[in-house]
């Protein structure tokens, strides 16, 4: 009966578990499966570290609750996209750095500081002369890194691994639309631009709607 189960067996022997056919697969199709987890430890890193630089950012918002408001939005969810993808670097053999400044050091994107010079103790110099197009502008180039990211992430398991370009894809669509959203603000705010974008107020905050493990385990 089991000859003409031809998926019951294959190059992994029956109890190994040194060896992962979900690995497998992806070789046989021509992805190495180890470049593509360092590859998401690296992106997965910048989605991270943005959650961290979009607290601070945000905070420098005062008196413009609407960017605020917006700004929380794209922090929530950009912590949303950690969240989904951590799991994949385990289901390939890896895992996340022990050391967190490892961990940062790794991201795919530069580091969204506040735009303002510090001094050698830390502390933030002239934050009286930080403005909010300032802050828009640093929010901008991020997503458009995290796009330039999860495309490319896309383009490497798109057809080969669905699983992984599921993953991606869903964060992708969350990255556009968090960059029209800045878009459309910078415009208004630093030239006085008409530029929409068709934001609305998620459910709640941060709800990322292709994203989200929420619908599948409540505690993510």
């Amino acid at each position: 009966m089991s000859d003409d189960k031809p998926h019951a067996a294959g190059n992994v022997d029956a109890g190994d578990t040194s060896e992962r056919v979900g690995m497998a697969v992806l070789r046989e199709r021509g992805l190495e499966p180890e470049e593509l987890r360092e590859k998401l430890i690296d992106a997965i890193g910048a989605e991270f570290t943005t959650y961290y630089y979009y607290t601070n950012l945000r905070m420098h918002l005062a008196g413009h609750e609407d960017y605020k408001e917006i700004t929380e939005d794209a922090r929530l969810e950009d912590r949303a996209h950690f969240e989904l993808v951590a799991p994949r670097v385990y289901e390939l053999g890896g895992h996340l750095p022990n050391d967190i400044r490892d961990f940062a050091d790794r991201a795919s994107c530069p580091d969204a500081e506040l735009p303002v010079p510090y001094d050698d103790q830390g502390e933030a110099l002239n934050i009286q002369d930080l403005t909010a197009e300032d802050v828009l502008e640093v929010l901008l180039e991020a997503e458009r890194c995290a796009i330039r990211t999860w495309s490319e992430i896309c383009d490497m398991t798109h057809g080969v691994d669905p699983r992984t370009y599921d993953m991606a894809q869903r964060i992708l669509q969350e990255e556009i639309e968090h960059e029209a959203w800045f878009v459309e603000l910078l415009s208004m705010e630093r030239d006085g631009e008409i530029n929409p974008a068709g934001h609305f107020v998620r459910g709640e905050p941060g709800d990322a709607p292709y994203s989200t493990n929420r619908r599948f385990n409540d505690s993510a």
